[in-house]
């Protein structure tokens, strides 16, 4: 029998362009997929768990963490640190489930670094018009924030090439589709259980 290690699946994409709807539509449908749980130092809110919603750390515990190296990725928004812990994610593969990570440009780059197996998803908007339509439509930013937000988006867009795949975020049912099935062709990939299927056939010859 194939024992299968779980792969770590990171979509990101720049602000805006709706990876917190298309993680959560994802994972409405039947799906064998762990969300990482992040770390923050924020307080925990009303009706929040920890250990569900977030692993919640004070600032001494999580600058430990990062001392450590046993964060995949880390940054501080506000006075507030988030991260991914190292290892929950490494224990949750083992395990042979797949992890899912949404996460910002920047932190994709780092878990990159620290991940390089990892399979990285780039979710694109169908253009920088309908990405700015959607940036203005929340209502929370100003016009400054709104320019600084597409400017960054714009940067983020060019690190397009250090991704494996690119899916359009013109239609979320469509882009979760093909999410979908990148994780079903990953799972099929030769380099990926060659190895295992080689050392069954040792076995069996020896």
């Amino acid at each position: 029998m194939i024992e299968e290690k779980g792969i770590l699946f990171i979509l990101s994409g720049p602000s805006g362009v709706g990876k917190g709807t298309v993680r959560k539509e994802l994972f409405e449908r039947k799906t064998e997929l762990r969300y990482s749980i992040s770390i923050t130092t924020r307080g925990m809110r009303p009706g929040e768990v920890d250990g569900v919603d977030y692993f919640f750390k004070t600032n001494e515990e999580f600058e430990r963490l990062i001392d450590e190296n046993k964060l995949l990725e880390y940054a501080k928004f506000v006075n507030n640190y988030y991260g991914t812990p190292k290892d929950y994610v490494m224990e949750t593969l083992d395990k042979g489930h797949d992890v899912f990570l949404e996460i910002e440009v920047q932190g994709a780059m780092q878990v990159k670094k620290n991940f390089p197996e990892g399979v990285f998803i780039f979710l694109f908007p169908p253009s920088l018009e309908e990405l700015k339509n959607r940036i203005v439509n929340r209502g929370t930013e100003n016009e400054d924030v709104i320019i600084d937000r597409l400017k960054e988006a714009r940067n983020e867009i060019e690190m397009m090439d250090a991704y494996d795949y690119v899916v359009v975020n013109d239609d979320v049912d469509k882009a979760v589709a093909k999410i979908q099935a990148i994780i079903q062709s990953e799972h099929c990939k030769r380099e990926r259980i060659a190895a295992q299927y080689k050392k069954i056939l040792e076995d069996e010859l020896s």
